[in-house]
């Protein structure tokens, strides 16, 4: 592989729980080809442990990540099979890491798709805090004017919470709720984490299939 010609997309995962949603976005980006640059926050390995069962730690982010990813949005270990090829080009960086790679505009990616978003991401990156390696990646993506999508995941949002995703969407991000939707025939679990995260790949203009398409005709979900 040319390491010259890398330009990754980056994954930040935050603590809100939906860390089926983060998997499906992996899977779909690994999928479609892109390479990754993954940031896992502190609290975010609390709610894969607790949402998962499983750990993630640096020493062993590779095997962690391979196990995590295979799961289904069911709770089934081994739903999904990935090969050595489809996560050799995954490039993770710590948390804490503010040294990093992108911790800086001059490092080449694409963009930055922050999924599942907690409501203290949101206002991290809202307030340009950059307290750990997620948000100061999120801030650099928009000072390139890169593509920034925040799949943010809380209900209900609060006035704060409103006004900060406001300034996120005027300063170019894309504000994405986790808000499943049932006109693609969703028959299981795995079809409605399915949707969000084909939806986070739209705003990212990366090709997949994970969603039926609405094709304007009434009905067409009960029949699927």
């Amino acid at each position: 592989m040319d390491t010259s010609l890398r330009k990754p997309w980056i994954v930040g995962v935050s603590g809100a729980s939906g860390t089926p949603y983060a998997a499906a976005v992996l899977r779909g980006l690994l999928s479609a080809g892109e390479a990754v640059d993954l940031v896992v926050s502190r609290a975010a390995r609390l709610t894969l442990l607790d949402e998962t069962g499983h750990a993630f730690r640096d020493a062993h982010w590779r095997e962690d990540l391979r196990t995590w990813l295979a799961r289904g949005a069911d709770g089934k270990d081994g739903r999904f099979d990935l090969s050595d090829a489809a996560l050799a080009d995954v490039r993770f960086w710590a948390a804490g890491d503010l040294a990093a790679g992108p911790s800086s505009g001059s490092y080449p990616v694409k963009g930055m798709l922050i999924v599942p978003a907690s409501t203290a991401c949101v206002a991290g990156v809202a307030l340009g805090l950059s307290k750990d390696l997620l948000q100061r990646a999120a801030s650099v993506t928009l000072k390139e004017r890169r593509t920034l999508v925040v799949a943010v995941r809380e209900t209900p949002l609060n006035g704060q919470t409103l006004k900060h995703l406001v300034t996120l969407d005027e300063a170019g991000a894309v504000v994405l709720p986790a808000s499943p939707a049932f006109y693609a025939g969703a028959r299981h679990i795995q079809d409605l984490v399915d949707f969000v995260a084909g939806r986070v790949l739209d705003a990212a203009a990366v090709p997949h299939q994970l969603y039926r398409r609405w094709e304007g005709e009434l009905g067409s979900a009960a029949s699927t």
